[in-house]
């Protein structure tokens, strides 16, 4: 046995069955995360952030016609309630919201939708970006190792809303396990349509303006309120 007599070669092998009779313990591999557990530790980071900004592509897919349109743009969250999508594709539209109205600009059609933040329940999908609910209070949730479900590196917390709503059956957030962060969210109405939103290059706690949050369409813009 080339540099290394026999004796340690025995000495190596006892030792080797010794400590495997004895039954020594190895470090147990930690637990896997439960739903609280992440969404707590999502909850925590984002408590952590008065202001939030991200590239983003959106993708809405229609179940009846299997069709798919993807949208792309830049998206700031400002605590509280106050969020700004100016959208690259398509170019010029805008969807606005100064913590109390909400504005939802299309510029091909040349209208503006205008309600009332609290008359809007799709706000409740990010409200753990715009400070103004948590999580937990607002779906229950089951937890999905990312590698089911096509998002290696992360796990997916799929949440049902407490209180139902028709604007979705499911809303599914796809979280990074080293940072915490959100870097998908993902929309499923009763009809079964999704829409998807992945968030490229996120920012946290960076300086935003109060203007960001006020939009005037320009002249000749129908404006309709629901």
């Amino acid at each position: 046995m080339p540099r290394l007599s026999l004796m340690v070669a025995v000495l190596v092998a006892c030792a080797a069955v010794l400590f495997a009779g004895a039954g020594v313990a190895q470090p147990a591999p930690a637990p896997a995360p439960n739903a609280d557990q992440v969404v707590a530790s999502v909850q925590s980071f984002y408590d952590k952030s008065s202001t939030f900004k991200s590239d983003f592509e959106q993708k809405f897919w229609v179940k009846a016609y299997n069709t798919e349109k993807t949208s792309r743009g830049r998206v700031t969250f400002s605590k509280p309630g106050k969020m700004e999508w100016i959208y690259a594709e398509p170019k010029d539209n805008r969807v606005v919201s100064d913590g109390t109205t909400i504005r939802v600009y299309e510029a091909n059609n040349k209208q503006m939708y205008e309600q009332p933040v609290d008359t809007t329940q799709y706000l409740a999908a990010v409200s753990f970006l715009t400070g103004t609910g948590r999580l937990s209070e607002t779906f229950n949730f089951e937890l999905f190792p990312g590698a089911q479900m096509k998002f290696p590196g992360g796990d997916v917390l799929v949440g049902t809303p407490k209180t139902p709503t028709p604007a979705y059956s499911k809303v599914l957030f796809y979280v990074d396990t080293a940072t915490s962060q959100v870097r998908r969210v993902m929309l499923i109405d009763g009809q079964g349509n999704r829409n998807r939103f992945d968030f490229v290059n996120p920012k946290i706690n960076e300086p935003v303006t109060s203007t960001q949050f006020k939009f005037t369409p320009p002249p000749g813009t129908s404006i309709i309120r629901p």
